[in-house]
């Protein structure tokens, strides 16, 4: 069915293409599979339990290796804007229901891509090795250095990051809830912020390389819970539904 929209479609029509939103799903979940493994050769430590704040958590990247960070960097770099592509899917599942949530998604995705790897995953590694030439130059000043390093050059992406991905969940989460989607309105339960609480419960396990390497994926988490259950649910989402009327 052809429709006219409203707003500008940056070139993505508005149908329930089953096919190609189901593609961008399976190469959303294997980026996230991509992703949680670059985060979990970062995160694969203990922190060092005689210490405390963030002297204790940055002691676990206290024997890390320059090829570890080098390979966490660029499978973040490469795999954190695929998986804001494949979002893509879900706004072709908001379209044709609401162009208001559409529009809404999109916004969080665009800074989702922007700021996602160069602006927080690429300069979070980057603040490690940071940290691991500082012990071994000055490690009495290597903890309060890289305080200053992370603040200057990760804090203001990581800001900017969490706006986007702030407005990316509401516009998901709020759609799924209202019916916005074929999908059955609990359907928001996979979205990133379950996932990624679901990710940090892990925390409770107690300081284990296990625990805290999957803990620091805790975004790739929350994709592969994401794109996965959306996956699983596509056969039934879309058997519910063989028309649609555009709602504002």
């Amino acid at each position: 069915m052809d429709r006219k929209t409203t707003y500008n479609d940056i070139g993505i029509k508005n149908d329930l293409d089953r096919d190609r939103i189901r593609k961008l799903f399976i190469i959303g979940l294997l980026a996230g599979i991509m992703v949680l493994i670059g985060d979990m050769l970062l995160g694969w430590g203990v922190s060092d339990n005689s210490l405390s704040g963030l002297a204790k958590e940055l002691s676990s990247y206290d024997d890390i290796s320059d090829g570890r960070i080098i390979w966490s960097a660029m499978l973040g770099f490469i795999g954190i804007p695929l998986e804001g592509l494949c979002y893509f899917g879900i706004y072709r599942l908001i379209a044709p229901y609401s162009e208001k949530y559409a529009h809404m998604l999109r916004s969080g995705i665009i800074g989702y891509i922007a700021f996602g790897g160069c602006g927080v995953h690429v300069p979070c590694l980057a603040v490690v090795y940071y940290y691991n030439r500082m012990m071994s130059m000055c490690p009495d000043e290597a903890v309060s250095n890289t305080l200053s390093f992370g603040l200057y050059f990760l804090l203001p992406g990581t800001i900017a990051f969490f706006i986007f991905f702030i407005v990316l969940s509401i516009a998901q989460i709020t759609a799924f809830a209202k019916g916005y989607t074929p999908y059955p309105r609990w359907c928001w339960i996979f979205s990133l912020p379950v996932g990624m609480a679901a990710a940090m419960l892990l925390k409770f396990a107690g300081n284990h390389a296990i625990a805290n390497a999957l803990t620091a994926g805790w975004i790739s988490i929350g994709n592969i819970w994401m794109f996965g259950g959306l996956l699983v649910m596509m056969r039934k989402a879309f058997g519910l539904t063989d028309t649609y009327n555009i709602r504002y």
